[in-house]
């Protein structure tokens, strides 16, 4: 029987394809994003859904339940003044004021955990409405 280390503030573990899929995202830019959630059942955190390639930013903003809380990475790309392509990776926790207080208890005290797992993540939005993941947000962020 295998276990999984959890922290000890919420015991979730993180899955490993949770870990891989990032790692897709992050050197093969197979997914333009990955939505994350808690599975309560087997304590640890795993993918919900991935967005392809040519997904857009509104394709993952939809992406988020509205009432639910959910961790999640996007791919960024942009050009910058100088006329460079560049790409930054966002991580976004994501917890609307609608959630239970239980679910965001329980994603607040697992989110730097599961950070340290993702190698890579140049940013970090804590979004509790639409409005604080406006695309601009990232634009300004980035730049």
């Amino acid at each position: 029987m295998a276990f999984r280390r959890g922290s000890a503030a919420s015991g979730m573990g993180v899955a490993e394809q949770s870990k891989s899929t990032f790692v897709e995202l992050q050197r093969k830019k197979v997914h333009r994003y990955v939505v994350f959630k808690i599975d309560e059942n087997k304590k640890e955190i795993v993918v919900e859904k991935t967005g392809g390639p040519e997904e857009s930013y509104d394709d993952f903003t939809i992406s988020l339940p509205e009432n639910d809380c959910r961790y999640a990475v996007y791919d960024f790309d942009f050009v910058t003044s100088e006329n460079c392509q560049k790409s930054k990776i966002f991580f976004v926790a994501w917890s609307p004021s609608g959630s239970r207080i239980r679910s965001k208890m329980l994603y607040a005290t697992s989110k730097e955990r599961f950070r340290r797992e993702l190698d890579g993540i140049h940013y970090e939005i804590q979004a509790t409405d639409p409005t604080e993941l406006d695309l601009e947000v990232l634009r300004e962020r980035a730049s």
